[in-house]
């Protein structure tokens, strides 16, 4: 992967939060962005203890949250629509076209579309 920035899929991250070794490679070194949608599903995970809270809290402090704005917005209205993405999935792609820079998912589905460079972590 070139480049020294990547926005992560909710999914990488909390491998990463499980000790996943892959994930940690694919993101060490890296500036990693997430979009405020990631927050939001990790920090609202049912039942999630305080120290699991705590755990997020600290990795997120390490990331760059982006806002939704109402270019992001726009860019996930459309791939909604195209790709028939679920809203969360559709804003997380709009972000990484938005900051034009590669998005690290192991959701395979969003490896289909086209206007992002979409790493595959499986």
């Amino acid at each position: 992967m070139n480049g020294n920035r990547v926005v992560s899929d909710t999914n990488v991250l909390i491998y990463l939060l499980k000790g996943d070794e892959k994930a940690a490679k694919i993101l060490n070194g890296k500036e990693v962005y997430v979009s405020i949608i990631t927050e939001i599903e990790l920090l609202g995970f049912r039942n999630s203890t305080a120290a699991e809270i705590s755990k997020i809290k600290n990795l997120l402090s390490d990331c760059y949250i982006v806002d939704l704005n109402n270019i992001v917005k726009e860019q996930a209205i459309e791939m909604k629509r195209f790709y028939n993405l679920k809203t969360p999935d559709a804003i997380v792609c709009a972000t990484s076209k938005f900051l034009n820079i590669p998005l690290v998912s192991s959701d395979k589905k969003l490896t289909m579309v086209g206007e992002i460079n979409v790493v595959f972590f499986d």
